[in-house]
C-alpha cells in the first residue's frame, strides 16, 4: 500500500501556523514582486471566487472589501516547513519520496495487521501536533488511487481528512467519484479528449480498451490506465534524480538601467544555482545568460537577448560560472535600455566524477575544490550568502524583489524569531 500526504493550502497554512489570530481568515499568498496570486486557503476561494494567478493590482480593492489578507511569498519559511513535515514523515516509513514541496508518498508494504485508517490518522494528527499544518492523507495500492484518496480525503467531511481504498468496493466507489479531470497525469488536452468520447469519470476511462488508451495516450496513459485498476505501474523513487537543467530568472523589484546592478543580480543567481549543482554532485558545460524589458510597458524601448556560452571545462565553481556568465552579459547588454529581469540557466550537465581534463587550458594553482567546499560549509552553518563573491555586491535592496507584505522568516532568521 502506498500513502499519499498533502499539505492543505500549503502557503496559507504555514502563515497562519505563527498567526493564530488568522485562524478562518481568508489568505492569499502572492508570487515574486507581489504580482499575482499563486495560493489561496478554503476561506479565500470560497468569499471571493479568487482566480489563480490573477494580478494582484485588479482585485486588490476586492480583497481589502472582504477583509482578506495577503501575503508576499515567504519561500524561506515555507521551505523549512516543508523540512520538518517530510522529516516526520521520515518517521513514519523507511521509503518516503518528496513529490513536491507539499506532497509525499510513503511506502507502507508489511502492514497487513495494522489498521491504515488507523495509521493514517496517526500520521495527520502527529504532523498537526509538532508544526500546527493541517494534511490529507490517502491510502491505496497504487500512487494513481493514492491521489485520487488522497483528493477524496478533502472534499468529503465525513472522512476527516483520511480515506483508504482498501477494498474492490472503495475502489470503484472512488473511479465513479472522480471526474476524468480529476486524475493523476491526465491533462487538459486529454481529459477533453476523453469526454469528446463519452468518457468523463475515472471508472469510465478503465472501461475503455487498453490497445485505444495506449495509442491515443502512450505509455504514459496506459501506466495511468493500469494503476486505476489497481496495478502498480510508477515506480517508487526515494532519490530524487540529478537535474538536467538549473536555472532561475527573477524580476527586479525595479526597472534598472545600469549594467553595474545588473551584473551584481547575476552573481548573485550564478551563485544560488551552483549551490544546487554542487548539492547534487554535478558540473555544467554550458551557461546561458539572458535579459529582458518590460514587454507590458506601454512606454519603454523593448530590447531582449541571450547568449550561451560553453566552458573550457564542465565546472560547479562558483567564480568561474560567475566570470563567464558576466563575459555573456557585457556581449548582450545594450545601454539605454530598464530592464525587467535576468536570468541564468546552466545545462549540459554532468556527474562531477566523469569531468575531463582540457589539454589546451592551463590548469589554476588554486585549489578551487576547497574553497567553494569551505564556503559551502560556512554557508551551512551561519547561513545562506555569509560569504560571498564581492560580485554580489551590497546592493541588493536596489533591485531584490518587493516584498511589502513578507510575513517573518520565524524558523530561520534569529531577528525575526516570534517573541511572545
Amino acid at each position: 500500500m502506498i500513502a499519499m500526504v498533502d499539505c492543505n493550502s500549503f502557503y496559507a497554512s504555514c502563515e497562519q501556523v505563527f498567526r493564530p489570530d488568522l485562524q478562518g481568515r481568508p489568505i492569499v499568498v502572492l508570487s515574486n514582486n507581489d504580482g499575482c496570486i499563486i495560493a489561496a486557503n478554503k476561506e479565500a476561494k470560497a468569499i471571493t471566487n479568487i482566480p489563480m494567478f490573477e494580478p494582484i493590482f485588479k482585485i486588490k480593492d476586492q480583497l481589502i472589501k472582504n477583509r482578506v489578507v495577503f501575503f508576499s511569498s515567504n519561500y524561506t519559511l515555507y521551505g523549512e516547513m516543508s523540512q520538518r513535515v517530510m522529516n516526520i514523515l521520515n518517521t513514519f516509513s523507511p521509503h518516503v519520496e518528496v513529490y513536491s514541496i507539499d506532497e509525499a508518498f510513503l511506502e507502507l508494504s508489511g502492514m497487513k495487521y495494522i489498521s491504515l485508517q488507523s495509521y493514517g490518522h496517526t500520521i495527520k494528527e502527529t504532523i498537526f501536533k509538532n508544526t500546527g499544518l493541517p494534511v490529507g492523507v490517502g491510502i491505496a495500492p497504487t500512487k494513481v488511487l493514492a491521489k485520487l484518496a488522497n483528493r477524496i480525503s478533502k472534499k468529503e467531511p465525513e472522512n476527516n481528512h483520511v480515506f483508504v481504498i482498501d477494498s474492490e468496493e472503495k475502489r470503484l466507489y472512488a473511479l465513479k467519484w472522480a471526474k476524468i479531470g480529476d486524475v493523476w497525469g491526465i491533462g487538459r488536452k486529454h481529459a477533453e479528449r476523453l469526454k469528446n468520447i463519452g468518457v468523463f469519470t475515472a471508472y469510465e476511462f478503465t472501461q475503455i480498451s487498453l490497445a485505444w488508451v495506449r495509442k491515443e495516450m502512450t505509455v504514459v496513459g496506459e501506466r495511468i490506465w493500469r494503476e486505476l485498476k489497481g496495478e502498480p505501474c510508477i515506480e517508487f523513487t526515494t532519490m530524487p534524480k540529478p537535474k538536467k537543467g538549473i536555472g532561475t530568472a527573477k524580476s527586479f523589484g525595479k526597472k534598472l538601467e545600469d549594467l553595474e546592478r545588473i551584473e551584481e543580480a547575476c552573481a548573485y543567481y550564478i551563485s544560488e544555482v551552483s549551490e544546487v549543482l554542487r548539492a547534487q554532485k554535478s558540473c555544467a558545460t554550458y551557461i546561458q545568460v539572458f535579459i529582458i524589458t518590460n514587454y507590458h510597458s506601454e512606454v519603454d524601448k523593448q530590447y531582449s537577448n541571450s547568449r550561451t556560452v560553453t566552458l573550457d571545462i564542465p565546472t560547479n565553481d562558483t567564480f568561474t560560472l560567475i566570470s563567464e556568465a558576466r563575459r555573456a552579459l557585457h556581449l548582450i547588454y545594450k545601454p539605454g535600455y530598464r530592464y525587467k529581469k535576468v536570468g541564468v540557466t546552466l545545462s549540459g550537465i554532468i556527474p562531477q566524477e566523469y569531468v575531463q581534463g582540457n589539454l589546451f587550458v592551463k590548469p589554476s594553482k588554486l585549489n578551487k575544490v576547497e574553497l567553494i567546499n569551505t564556503f559551502d560549509r560556512i554557508n551551512a552553518k551561519y547561513g545562506k550568502s555569509t560569504v560571498a563573491s564581492a560580485m554580489i555586491g551590497t546592493r541588493m535592496s536596489e533591485w531584490e524583489l518587493i516584498k511589502k507584505e513578507r510575513s517573518p522568516r520565524f524558523t530561520t532568521q534569529w531577528s525575526e524569531l516570534l517573541t511572545i
